[in-house]
């Protein structure tokens, strides 16, 4: 959970009881003021685009809002959870537990990942998240004549023909069956791969978000793998140059030193997950996977698509 500063929109404190909904479309707009409260340069388009793969409670006093948190289902098996809100002026009433159950509860018996950051770590922790590792969050804007590695020839853009490839290397790598939010990564944004002519070993996306432009996720398999995910980061970042550019990298990928040579690290977030269960990876995704799965069992997440989605 993130608790908006002490500057944020609405200080004084309210003595009406808050009111727990589902959240709307147009709470939209009210939600872009209470993240740029918090300093998260979200847009109405980032916030569009996250109601619309997943689902959400909010929370209004006398009509207006006062908390968010949003949840998306990764199959039957997982979930990510994150946008989790709560205005100044209603701090210390017990809305972000209130929220954080609600969610919990339609989740039901999911295995639930979520991002936090220092303040909602005890919450987090109350409600039976477990803590594991960090994750880096770099950005900065790429100067117009920043001088990046030459893109190696195994690097292209992402074709047709790939989409079972890359979506059976990103199951491999996160555990996850995350088709709708690849769906809708590959609609928004420029996909690029690697291939070297036995198939997709790499992916890598990016796409207009906040302040500029966001790449992630970044997966790549094979003895390569780290260098892989490095050409595609830097091929993807080429085309930013003189833009802000984010990305969020995890601890267990080790290319934050490498990234910091050309995006700061600003700061971290704490990855945590809540009830693990034992299971076959992919266990809810298509059959048709399995024939293929062991070829890409050394699938590794280097990049977020964002700390919400994971």
């Amino acid at each position: 959970m993130t608790l908006a500063p002490s500057r944020g929109l609405h200080a004084p404190a309210h003595k009406t009881a808050p009111h727990l909904i589902a959240l709307r479309a147009d709470h939209l707009p009210d939600a872009v003021e209470q993240s740029a409260a918090l300093g998260w340069p979200y847009r109405e388009a980032d916030w569009r685009f996250a109601f619309d793969l997943g689902s959400g409670f909010a929370a209004e006093v006398d009509g207006r809002l006062v908390a968010t948190a949003l949840w998306w289902p990764y199959g039957q098996t997982h979930a990510s959870m994150g946008m989790v809100i709560v205005d100044p002026g209603m701090q210390g009433r017990g809305l972000g537990r209130a929220l954080m159950e609600k969610l919990l509860d339609e989740a039901r018996d999911r295995t639930v990942f979520l991002n936090a950051t220092q303040e909602g770590l005890p919450l987090y922790t109350q409600l039976g998240f477990v803590a594991r590792g960090q994750v880096f969050q770099h950005q900065a804007v790429l100067p117009a004549d920043t001088v990046l590695a030459t893109t190696p020839a195994s690097v292209r853009p992402l074709r047709a023909a790939d989409d079972k490839s890359v979506r059976r290397l990103d199951l491999a790598a996160t555990g996850m069956d995350r088709t709708a939010l690849l769906s809708a990564l590959f609609a928004a944004g420029t996909t690029m791969v690697v291939d070297r002519g036995a198939g997709v070993s790499a992916y890598a996306c990016a796409r207009e978000f906040g302040r500029g432009v966001v790449i992630g996720p970044v997966v790549a398999s094979g003895a390569d793998s780290a260098a892989d995910a490095m050409d595609l980061i830097a091929a993807l970042a080429g085309r930013t140059r003189g833009r802000f550019l984010r990305i969020d990298v995890t601890e267990s990928s080790g290319i934050s030193a490498w990234l910091s040579e050309m995006l700061p690290c600003v700061g971290h977030a704490v990855p945590m997950v809540r009830d693990i269960q034992a299971r076959a990876i992919g266990a809810d995704a298509d059959a048709d996977a399995d024939a293929d799965a062991d070829a890409d069992a050394d699938a590794r997440l280097f990049a977020l698509s964002n700390q919400s989605f994971g």
